[in-house]
């Protein structure tokens, strides 16, 4: 996994960025929404995958983790989580996410389940919580301070 970079995607590449989050199956009604940061995994040859970050407080969410379909089973979902958790940089103390079916992947790093009506007001406020995902979603925290 040498020469890969992780930045910000640039505004000029949501649209690939929704594509491959609809091909996976992932909510893409709100990416234009407020304090939503998104980053892309890199090789030489374009993007390896994405994630975003939701919020603005100790507690945010983890959204939008996608791989490429040709990168995928290569670890690259583990280096998207473990370089968000390095962008989260001591101002974040939580990251909470909702899944329908990558809950054993996200176990394997270090989420723990949770019952949904324990979210933070500002995690339960998000259209991820209240609208996107179905009720029957997996709810996640991992602590990172």
């Amino acid at each position: 996994m040498t020469d890969l970079t992780f930045t910000d995607v640039p505004r000029g590449e949501y649209d690939v960025m929704r594509l491959q989050l609809e091909m996976a199956g992932l909510p893409t009604d709100d990416l234009d929404g407020p304090d939503r940061l998104f980053f892309r995994l890199s090789d030489g040859h374009g993007p390896v995958g994405y994630i975003g970050l939701e919020g603005n407080g100790p507690d945010r969410l983890l959204r939008s983790l996608v791989v490429m379909r040709r990168h995928r089973g290569h670890g690259h979902g583990r280096e998207l989580v473990r370089r968000l958790g390095r962008v989260c940089d001591g101002a974040v103390k939580r990251l909470h996410l909702l899944t329908t079916g990558a809950a054993p992947f996200f176990r394997s790093l270090g989420f723990v389940d949770a019952e949904r009506g324990t979210a933070p007001q500002a995690i339960a406020y998000t259209s991820q919580f209240t609208s996107l995902c179905p009720s029957s979603a997996i709810y996640l925290v991992k602590d990172i301070a």
